[in-house]
C-alpha cells in the first residue's frame, strides 16, 4: 500500500502503491502516508524526501470513491484537519523537503496532494485537474487557496471552474512545475535533485524551508521582518572560518557543474 525505500544517501522515496486503483487516497493508505513522513523526519539518515505513485497512469486520483460510498460519513474526510487522514496536511506538517514526482495523473485531492510538496518534477505523462465543482464538492485540502497562490487566480479559476484536465508542459509554462521529463527520467531526475539537496546539513534544509513558507504567508514588509530576525539568530552562530570552509565546497562543485 506504501513503499519507502532509501535510493541515495539522505534520500527517501516513499511511493503510494496502489496502481490498480489509480493510487487512490483510501483511509489506510492516507494514515500510512502519515506514520511514513512522520518517521522520516525524525530519522537522521534522511534529509529530503520524493514522493511519487506507482506505475505510470496516476500519481493518485485523489480520495477512494468506492471506499467512500460504502461509508455515510465519508465525505468528512474531504474535510478532515488531522494529518493523519488529510495527505496534504500531513506534507505540509513534514519539516524536510518533500519533492513531488508525478508520474500520471493528479486529480482533486490527488491535486491538493501534489500542492502541498515543495517542488514538482513532473513526467511528461502528467495531468492535474480539479474535479471538485463537477462532483458538486468544494475542496478542503487546500486547493482553492494553495492554487491561485502558484499559478495566479485567472488561471486557477479556469482550471477549478471547468474541471479540465491541465498537460504537463503548461503546467511547467504556468509555474506549478518545476521541470518536465520523459517518463522513464522522472525518478532519476527526483533522486538527483533530492540527492543534491541532501548534501545541505539537515537544520539548514529545515530552518530554510521555513522562512520561505512561513514569510511566503506574510505581506512582503513582514515576512523580510521575520527573515531578519530569525537570520539574526541563526547567523550569530556562524563563524568567518566556517563559511570560508564550505566556500571551498561551493567553488570546486560549481566547477563540477560547469
Amino acid at each position: 500500500m506504501l513503499l519507502t525505500e532509501k535510493p541515495a544517501d539522505g534520500v527517501a522515496v516513499v511511493t503510494l502503491n496502489r496502481p490498480e486503483a489509480m493510487n487512490a487516497l483510501s483511509k489506510a493508505l492516507r494514515a500510512a502516508l502519515h506514520e511514513a513522513l512522520q518517521a522520516l523526519e525524525v530519522d537522521p539518515e534522511v534529509r529530503v524526501i520524493v514522493l511519487t505513485g506507482a506505475g505510470e497512469r496516476a500519481f493518485t486520483a485523489g480520495l477512494d470513491l468506492k471506499e467512500l460510498g460504502g461509508d455515510p460519513d465519508g465525505l468528512r474526510a474531504a474535510n478532515a484537519v488531522e494529518p493523519s487522514e488529510n495527505p496534504a496536511w500531513a506534507v505540509i506538517a513534514c519539516k524536510k523537503p518533500v519533492i513531488g514526482a508525478i508520474n500520471g495523473v493528479a486529480i482533486t485531492g490527488g491535486f491538493e496532494l501534489a500542492l502541498a510538496c515543495d517542488v514538482l518534477i513532473c513526467s511528461t505523462n502528467a495531468r492535474f485537474a480539479d474535479t471538485h465543482a463537477r462532483v458538486g464538492i468544494t475542496p478542503g485540502w487546500g486547493l482553492s487557496q494553495k492554487l491561485s497562490r502558484v499559478i495566479g487566480p485567472y488561471r486557477a479559476k479556469e482550471l477549478s471552474l471547468s474541471g479540465n484536465f491541465l498537460d504537463a508542459k503548461t503546467a511547467y509554462e504556468w509555474g506549478l512545475a518545476n521541470r518536465v521529463v520523459e517518463p522513464a527520467d522522472l525518478m532519476p531526475m527526483a533522486i538527483k535533485l533530492a540527492a543534491d539537496m541532501a548534501t545541505i546539513d539537515t537544520e539548514m534544509l529545515v530552518t530554510y524551508k521555513a522562512m520561505i513558507d512561513d514569510g511566503y504567508e506574510l505581506s512582503l514588509r513582514r515576512g523580510l521582518e521575520l527573515e531578519h530576525a530569525r537570520s539574526t539568530v541563526h547567523n550569530r552562530h556562524v563563524t568567518p572560518e566556517m563559511v570560508e570552509a564550505r566556500r571551498a565546497g561551493i567553488q570546486a562543485r560549481g566547477r563540477g557543474q560547469g
